[in-house]
């Protein structure tokens, strides 16, 4: 069986011929946990100069050093779509993290709605989970993590242009498909807390011109389940699968 060439996100320039020095941490992970050697291949990334074929030059208690040869691949952003949520707990906010990010949000930003049970957001924990999901699933690009915003600073501060499209299920238009004809990106898509927003916050949506509400169907969904349910409509409908 062919071995595969081990892919690492690291936030370093990544000029031709470079030689890199990698932080404890991933020059433990490649030389204690991959047990690679001198002369093996790593696939780099930064999600800013593309992908490149990089080999092992030195290992020594102290450092990690690889030196890289050619790029392999350009940076490739997925479409102009933000995923915009409510922050969850501990794994299941990890789960929902490397999820949005296999399918292809560009940005992730929490919110915190009246609802939210999580007000406490652990960024660097959410952009790890990104970075993970990114070199496992071949993808030249880590998303965006914003700081978390209550919604009413969201709403005041929306970007002219970007649609938001949110999850709910008193939506008019039963069909989702319908509801996202003519819409293109850039757009974002938010999905509220489990108790799902107010009526409060139900009516500072439905009074921006920009928002579209679309249906997820008859069954009640945990939050973590409307994430990949609603990228994936919205992917198929205005992304890159349609």
């Amino acid at each position: 069986m062919a071995k595969t060439t081990p892919r690492l996100c690291v936030d370093l320039a990544l000029p031709v011929g470079a030689d890199l020095k990698l932080p404890p941490e991933q020059g433990h992970y490649l030389a204690n946990v991959l047990r690679l050697k001198a002369g093996d291949a790593v696939a780099v990334f930064n999600g800013r100069d593309g992908e490149w074929l990089a080999y092992v030059t030195g290992i020594t208690k102290k450092a990690v050093t690889l030196r890289l040869e050619r790029k392999t691949a350009d940076v490739r952003p997925p479409p102009d779509i933000d995923y915009i949520f409510a922050p969850l707990k501990h794994a299941r906010l990890d789960y929902l993290v490397q999820k949005a990010t296999e399918l292809g949000a560009r940005r992730l930003r929490p919110v915190i709605t009246q609802r939210t049970i999580a007000e406490r957001v652990n960024l660097d924990r959410m952009k790890a989970n990104a970075i993970e999901a990114a070199e496992q699933c071949n993808l030249v690009f880590v998303p965006e993590v914003h700081e978390p915003v209550t919604l009413p600073k969201l709403i005041a501060g929306w970007e002219r242009g970007r649609r938001l499209i949110y999850c709910d299920e008193r939506a008019a238009n039963a069909n989702p498909h319908k509801a996202l004809t003519g819409i293109a990106p850039p757009a974002a898509v938010l999905v509220g807390p489990e108790g799902g927003f107010t009526p409060e916050e139900r009516e500072l949506l439905k009074a921006q011109s920009y928002v579209t509400a679309i249906s997820l169907g008859p069954r009640i969904m945990r939050a973590d389940t409307v994430a990949i349910a609603v990228l994936a409509l919205v992917q198929s409908a205005i992304g890159d699968w349609s």
